[in-house]
Parts: structure tokens; sequence; C-alpha cells
């Protein structure tokens, strides 16, 4: 069963996407084109993929563990919902989750 994520883009529009059960957001969100470089692949090393998750979804989502909090330490623009994307694993439950990819949000791979 697909999962579908809607994403809010830097400047405010919406991009929905669409992924499987056990997908990483991340990679769900670079598919779709957004500026979320990932620059260490997922291993907590950076904040380079944050999201600020929509209030009404995010106790819905697994706990962020420390490292995770350490490294949202650094992310521009960081509020209480924020998330590292690399971390958000997608499930059924999760079907129809809103995230925001902040203003300060570059990719360099696109530069």
């Amino acid at each position: 069963m697909p999962v579908k994520v809607i994403f809010i883009d830097p400047r405010g529009n919406p991009v929905e996407a669409t992924g499987a059960p056990g997908d990483n957001l991340l990679r769900v969100g670079q598919s779709a084109g957004l500026p979320l470089e990932g620059t260490c692949e997922g291993q907590m090393a950076c904040s380079t993929c944050h999201v600020i998750v929509a209030a009404e979804w995010f106790d819905k989502l697994a706990e962020a563990s420390e490292e995770e909090e350490d490294m949202l330490d650094f992310a521009a623009g960081a509020r209480r919902t924020s998330r590292l994307s690399c971390q958000i694993d997608l499930t059924e439950e999760l079907d129809g989750l809103t995230v925001s990819v902040p203003a300060e949000s570059a990719d360099a791979r696109r530069m």
C-alpha cells in the first residue's frame, strides 16, 4: 500500500510524493525533487535533511534519539517539531504525513 507524503517546499508550495512502508523520508523527498541534501547519507552526522513535521503528525512518529536531537541543534530554522528526514521510516499509519522543508534549506548537489 503506498504511503502519501505532502512536502511543503521552501517557497510554501505543496509537493505530493508517495513511498512504500519502510521507505526513508529523505529518499522519498529527494526523489520528489526537494532540496534535502542528506550529506551524511543517514548517518546523523549532519542536519542537511532537516524537515519540520506538521504539529498534528509529530506525536505519531517514533521518538527522536539523543543523537538526532543533538544534530537538530545545528539545523537552520529548527523548531519544536523538527526532525531529520533520514530518521523517519514510512509506515501505513503515516499515510498523509505533512512536513515542511525550511526556507533555509539548500542542496549543494544542485548548486
